[in-house]
């Protein structure tokens, strides 16, 4: 009696098992155990802890089965076994862990072996998720948005291998930071109205190295069609400035056209590591053609509008110790009064030329060496188309300076005729016009 009441009581334990067993299936898609007792179940894989920011892989269905109350194994059987997970690769770029990353170099997962199931790549900080796409086959991943500069991004990603296990893994990487930024900036500036002789200066925070890669990065197009070249700004000394550019076609630009400027520089190596930060674009225009041509000959200002003589006006050039400087000259800004100093153009008391600081009316700059179009001192008035008696500037009367004053401005020219000193190095002011064109675009 006692052994069949135990064989009972082990009947309906087991009954209860089965039971049990039976509610899990419903509630969670309990599965056989693989080791001794099962009937021909697959066995499920452990699944590693999922994170907020990652969405869950889809779960492998359960093949359905007939559920059995487990036997308890007999001495030396094998304990329950897991399929084991399936070799497979993931490529991240950047690497995990990389520093001084460009942001327009994005990042990318792919993997070989399984098939990637989600990535979301977002600042470490906290954010919202970077765009990205995956390529047709599923394999990679690529950000499609631009990432930040000087932040710190995690990769989250998931994948399915091939044993049908969700294997997930996180990076991070952090991009270029300050120290590494550089830009750029344009005169004139965005909006401007200009004459036809202003070339166009880019001036960069970081020395460019790498100038092909900046000059493919910046497009100048304008309504005239006119094509230009870049030329980077030498000093007297013939050594090349490797932070200031300026563009300009072959010719003055066309009166009343527009010039527009597209300087996609983000993400743009200049060298060294300096990384360009931001795109823009910018849009100048020019008036009508206005020309003085200054003829040491005869001590006149010619003045054309358009191609058309307007007015003359008799003038003083520079002295032989003091020579204004022939050829091209493009007028930089205005003054309606301003004040001269000798010790600017390198003078002190006691040297022959001195004067002392004097106040002068109307005042176009031509140069940053002191070179001006203005209204002539009161005792050089008689002067005017018969000596040369200035410092290099070209001195007026009063009428014809302020007529010129509000003539001419930033990007109209002036040429110089007969002084034989010059012309003017280009970094004095805008003396690019003095370049022969072959040598503008054959820089080295």
């Amino acid at each position: 009696m006692a052994q069949g009441a135990g064989r009972s009581t082990a009947r309906r334990r087991g009954a209860g098992i089965a039971a049990v067993c039976a509610a899990s299936l419903l509630v969670a898609g309990c599965v056989g155990s693989s080791g001794a007792g099962s009937e021909g179940g697959t066995p499920s894989s452990p699944t590693a802890p999922g994170r907020s920011s990652i969405p869950s892989a889809p779960q492998i269905p359960s093949t359905p089965q007939t559920q059995s109350a487990p036997s308890t194994p007999g001495p030396g059987a094998a304990p329950p076994e897991s399929r084991p997970a399936a070799d497979y690769a993931v490529d991240l770029t950047p690497a995990d862990a990389a520093s001084g990353v460009n942001p327009a170099a994005g990042a990318t997962v792919s993997v070989s072996g399984a098939t990637l199931e989600a990535v979301d790549v977002r600042p470490s900080a906290g954010g919202t998720s970077v765009d990205g796409e995956f390529s047709h086959d599923t394999a990679t991943w690529t950000t499609t948005q631009r990432l930040a500069f000087d932040t710190e991004y995690s990769v989250d990603y998931s994948v399915l291998d091939a044993a049908g296990q969700v294997q997930r893994g996180r990076s991070t990487f952090t991009t270029v930071e300050p120290a590494n930024e550089a830009d750029a900036s344009m005169f004139p500036l965005d909006g401007s109205t200009v004459g036809t002789g202003q070339p166009l200066e880019f001036t960069f925070s970081e020395p460019v190295t790498n100038r092909a890669a900046v000059e493919q990065a910046i497009t100048v197009t304008s309504s005239s069609g006119q094509e230009g070249a870049f030329y980077w700004l030498p000093d007297r000394t013939g050594k090349v400035s490797d932070t200031v550019v300026r563009y300009r076609p072959e010719t003055f630009w066309a009166p009343n056209s527009t010039i527009t400027v597209r300087a996609d520089l983000f993400g743009v190596d200049f060298g060294s590591g300096m990384i360009g930060n931001g795109d823009t674009t910018m849009t100048v225009r020019t008036h009508d053609t206005r020309l003085a041509v200054v003829d040491n000959a005869t001590k006149t200002m010619k003045v054309y509008l358009d191609g058309t003589l307007e007015r003359t006006f008799p003038v003083t050039l520079g002295t032989d110790e003091w020579p204004s400087t022939e050829g091209y000259m493009v007028v930089m800004e205005n003054y309606e009064t301003t004040r001269f100093t000798a010790e600017s153009i390198g003078l002190h008391p006691g040297d022959p030329a001195y004067y002392p600081p004097t106040v002068v009316n109307h005042a176009s700059r031509l140069s940053n060496g002191g070179a001006f179009v203005h209204e002539a001192l009161p005792a050089a008035q008689v002067a005017l188309g018969e000596v040369n008696v200035s410092h290099g500037c070209i001195g007026m009367s009063p009428e014809g300076a302020e007529y010129f004053y509000d003539t001419f401005g930033p990007g109209d020219v002036v040429q110089i005729l007969g002084t034989d000193y010059g012309p003017m190095y280009v970094e004095d002011g805008f003396g690019d016009w003095n370049v022969p064109w072959d040598q503008w675009v054959g820089q080295d």
